[in-house]
């Protein structure tokens, strides 16, 4: 019988978590309550046990993949296995392992892992992460680098299977379009010996968990101090425990190696246990950087608010949601409201869906309307395309579509580029109200905040109410006062009166 292994149910305000460390390998003996995995989240990070005796059959995420929330990532097959079984598999697997290179030796081919060609507004481009280290064994389509640019992430997939040979340009390194990153040799098998290069490749910071670099820190270890057993030399609970058992039992011969470093001491004296890790930025959080600054410095940007009672359409949506989603299989969300809003309120103020082009003004026919997705690489803003055109179904599937894209660096050039209007759900992460910064060269941007309840005066009488602050910012140049505070007023009537987005009234 076997058992899924699962990702714990996450909190409401996380996302998506990642697999820290595993402390098991395919083909382990585990018993039941022994921690299988350690899951990271934003806040903390959570322990996955066993549910009872058996064997690893099968890890489907290795470390430092993004899980969801009852996500499947490995597989147990109950009660007590065969250690004659266990031991049989591994030593046939050897047997293959070594009698491969002399099969395969002849049908090697060495084939070139190249930068994807990039587009002609990109000239150039960054080593973001190699998945794989020289001697490793890939299948194919097995993403093996990722490759940033200015907007999008771009992933070199295996062409072949085979084992990776050499690595040209490391992480960091700047590329050009169609230039060579590394080897691949394809039909080879990897042997034993490069197992060394996998080590050197993980950094210090990356060899333990935040769980058991607190172990560590309780222990009053270092990872100096502590010998990884785990992949990649990786540090597991159980290598420090055994690293703080082993230095009690030698209470004299500690401080005699600890005397031989003394003269390197004052190098980290400032510090003492306290640690510091520098990274180069992303080439993404450049250019949002750059173009932050660009539209502070560069437009009369001005801010107006505004003030909304969510009661209507939270009882529309609670009373449709699951109608809703039983025809359209998907759910009803607030910003198929938020989009149908904008976009009506656009067509009334043509010149909140325009730009400026030197000294002539731009205005688009068309409702093309950005939305502001968080990632783990930073904040990006994919176009839904044609959003006047689209039901309230098509506007939640296509926002869902680019969310999901986005996380997993999936976007594409074309997703990123354009847009005439942004908008920009801060409520999601608590935010009750904030300036956003315009998307150049739009001319305005909506903020929409955290739904909180709140006393409001209604026909003489004080009511609670679910009230959400609105911001619009705005170019000053391009739009007047007037328009501005109009169209979020034309924002706030229709979001208040749901039902005048279906009359278009």
């Amino acid at each position: 019988m076997t058992t899924e292994i699962k990702v714990p149910v996450l909190p409401e305000s996380v996302a998506d978590a990642t697999i820290a460390t595993w402390h098991v390998q395919v083909g382990d003996k585990v018993t039941r309550d022994q921690v299988l995995v350690d899951i990271e989240t934003d806040k903390v990070v959570l322990e996955v046990p066993a549910t009872s005796d058996g064997v690893i059959t099968e890890i489907s995420q290795a470390e430092g993949a993004t899980v969801l929330g009852e996500q499947v990532i490995a597989i147990l097959s109950e009660g007590k296995a065969s250690e004659d079984k266990v031991s049989e598999s591994k030593s046939e697997e050897a047997t293959a392992t070594a009698s491969a290179p002399k099969a395969s030796g002849s049908a090697t081919k060495v084939i070139d892992i190249v930068v994807p060609v990039l587009p002609e507004s990109v000239a150039d481009a960054t080593v973001a992460a190699w998945h794989v280290a020289e001697g490793d064994t890939v299948t194919v389509d097995q993403n093996l680098v990722d490759i940033e640019t200015d907007k999008v992430v771009l992933e070199v997939v295996a062409q072949e299977n085979g084992v990776i040979g050499k690595i040209i340009h490391v992480e960091g390194d700047t590329v050009l379009g169609s230039q060579k990153l590394g080897e691949l040799n394809a039909g080879a098998t990897a042997s034993s010996a490069p197992v060394a290069s996998a080590e050197e490749a993980i950094g210090s910071d990356e060899l333990a968990s935040p769980s058991v670099r607190r172990l560590m820190t309780e222990k009053g270890l270092t990872a100096s101090n502590v010998t990884g057993t785990g992949k990649g030399g990786r540090i597991s609970k159980e290598d420090v425990e055994a690293a703080a058992l082993a230095a009690k039992s030698a209470p004299k011969a500690a401080p005699a190696k600890a005397a031989a470093p003394a003269p390197t001491a004052p190098a980290s004296a400032g510090l003492g246990e306290r640690t510091q890790k520098r990274v180069p930025m992303t080439r993404l959080r450049k250019t949002i950087a750059t173009r932050l600054l660009e539209a502070k410095n560069s437009t009369a940007m001005l801010t107006t608010f505004n003030e909304v009672n969510m009661k209507p359409i939270m009882d529309l949506r609670t009373q449709y949601k699951d109608v809703f989603e039983k025809t359209h299989d998907t759910r009803l969300g607030f910003m198929s409201f938020y989009v149908k809003a904008v976009t009506e309120a656009l067509k009334r103020y043509p010149a909140i869906n325009a730009s400026i082009d030197g000294d002539d003004i731009v205005y688009h026919n068309f409702f093309d309307i950005s939305i502001a997705v968080s990632t783990p690489r930073g904040l990006v803003t994919p176009v839904l395309r044609d959003a006047d055109q689209l039901s309230m179904a098509g506007i939640e599937n296509g926002i869902r579509a680019l969310a999901i894209k986005g996380r997993d660096g999936k976007l594409t050039m074309d997703e990123m580029q354009g847009g005439n209007f942004t908008i920009t759900n801060g409520g999601v992460f608590g935010s009750l109200i904030s300036t956003p910064i315009l998307n150049l060269p739009q001319a305005a941007i909506l903020g929409m905040h955290k739904i909180q309840d709140r006393p409001m005066a209604v026909d003489g009488k004080v009511e609670i109410l679910p009230m959400m602050y609105l911001a619009l910012s705005y170019d000053h140049r391009l739009v007047d006062g007037k328009e501005s505070v109009g169209f979020l007023v034309t924002i706030k009537e229709l979001l208040e009166d749901p039902t005048r987005l279906l009359l278009n009234i």
